[in-house]
């Protein structure tokens, strides 16, 4: 895309003083999303974790109910989709060791194995101290929960986990004006947004401009080509919506200690500079372009795109 200028002719530079000021007191800003499917603007804040309530989302095809997955199980892409619910794992094998120190009669009554009565009771005791101590300790985590310090989350224009994308700065502020069937509704400052957005307000910065439809493209060119600027930008958005409209695969992909993440702190490594970049770009060397980045993050796009509803 052009840096220089957008559809609506406008640039971030020219932003004026009052869609400035539009975007600081509602505390939301417009986004720019390139994917290989077109260029669409929507809507993007940050709230605390407190503050928003979790995104409705109808099902899709990525989505199991985890009592039903098997630890190894896998989605089209050979990316885990979940796990064993650890809730009902732990309720069959309490069943299951009360069951293996009982039998039952003929008369289908159950009857110690061999142990006086007494000792059943101290066993019982020593449990019931145990299923007291546990859930002192049960009690003790969950206020520690609790304390948790609230922190920032992504909250897009999206409707029950599908990002709104608009074609056009008019499309998107006459649907702003027209619904609240959406996400954003629930923000405090949605009724000022309504009443005071225009379409020349839909300029975003230059740090809210993704690229995605370059990425993949640019990590096939090679390690001497890829744009680190680029592909970071392209994660921070990417670990947005994934976290926003609840995409696990993508959550996944990204997440801590995975090889995009590396990729990620490598290229942040190399763009900071420093005498850590020569070592950063080392290690980069050692990503495949084809395989570990480019293979990964097609994925990864692919996935954003499924979730991505066109608005003109």
């Amino acid at each position: 895309m052009d840096e220089e200028s957008d559809s609506t002719g406008a640039t971030a530079e020219s932003r004026s003083a009052a869609t400035d000021a539009l975007w600081t007191d509602v505390r939301v800003q417009p986004i720019e999303i390139a994917l290989p499917s077109g260029v669409g603007y929507t809507l993007r804040a940050y709230r605390l974790s407190t503050e928003v309530r979790a995104p409705e989302i109808d099902e899709r095809e990525e989505d199991f109910p985890e009592a039903s997955v098997s630890p190894t199980a896998t989605d089209e892409d050979g990316e885990d989709v979940g796990g064993i619910d650890e809730a009902e794992l732990t309720a069959q094998a309490l069943a299951a060791g009360k069951e293996s120190g009982r039998h039952t009669t003929g008369d289908g009554e159950a009857e110690t194995d061999g142990h006086d009565a007494s000792a059943a009771d101290k066993a019982d005791a020593g449990r019931d101290d145990e299923e007291s101590l546990d859930a002192g300790e049960g009690e003790e985590a969950a206020e520690g929960e609790e304390e948790a310090e609230p922190e920032d989350v992504p909250v897009f224009l999206a409707e029950r986990g599908r990002l709104l994308l608009f074609r056009s700065p008019e499309g998107l502020v006459e649907y702003v004006r027209t619904s609240t069937d959406h996400e954003l509704a629930q923000l405090d400052t949605w009724d000022e947004l309504r009443e005071r957005i225009e379409p020349d307000d839909i300029v975003p910065l230059e740090e809210d401009r993704y690229e995605l439809d370059l990425v993949v493209e640019n990590l096939r060119g090679g390690h001497d080509a890829w744009d680190p600027s680029l592909i970071i930008q392209a994660g921070e958005l990417a670990r947005d919506v994934a976290y926003a409209l609840r995409i696990p695969s993508v959550m996944t992909a990204l997440a801590p200690g995975s090889p995009l993440d590396d990729l990620d702190e490598g290229l942040r490594t190399v763009e900071a500079g420093g005498f850590g970049a020569f070592f950063a770009r080392r290690r980069l060397r050692k990503i495949d372009p084809q395989t570990t980045a480019a293979l990964s993050w097609r994925t990864v796009i692919g996935k954003i795109s499924s979730v991505v509803d066109w608005r003109d």
